[in-house]
């Protein structure tokens, strides 16, 4: 059981040092750092061709699809004054799936409300047929404290 376990960890280790190195993932960077350039200018037909036909969003009031995400992006609601992103790493969990992490922070207002900053980011990116889609998108907002050890 011990040397299973041991090999799990070697290969993921292995498997998430040789993407951080990869042009693949540059590529998902470049990816990543379009669509939320697309956020801020409201382009929502960026986000047809960006996400997967069976894109999930998740977010603190729940799941939201491909059609939603488009149509919400494009409504111009939100009004981002700025943002960053850093901290990219990918992990390829498969050959055709990839788990792209990083942290943002964005200065966005949706109606009345801020958008929490900053945030860590997750977004799963699919192959399908030789392209790359984002399949899954999630943000959990930074602790504002560290919990004591």
């Amino acid at each position: 059981m011990r040397f299973s376990l041991m090999v799990v960890a070697t290969l993921a280790f292995a498997s998430n040092a040789a993407a951080q190195n990869n042009p693949l993932a540059d590529t998902l960077e470049l990816m990543e750092r379009q669509s939320w350039r697309a956020w801020q200018s409201h382009d929502g037909k960026f986000f047809e061709g960006f996400l997967s036909d069976d894109h999930v969003e998740v977010g603190s009031s729940g799941t939201s699809s491909k059609a939603s995400v488009v149509k919400f992006v494009a409504s111009g609601v939100c009004k981002v004054s700025s943002y960053s992103l850093d901290g990219f790493k990918a992990t390829q969990l498969a050959r055709n799936t990839v788990l792209l992490s990083y942290h943002a922070s964005q200065d966005t207002k949706c109606g009345a409300a801020m958008v929490p900053s900053p945030v860590w980011v997750s977004s799963l990116f699919v192959n399908h047929n030789g392209r790359w889609y984002c399949a899954v998108y999630q943000q959990t907002p930074e602790a504002t404290k560290k919990p004591a050890p």
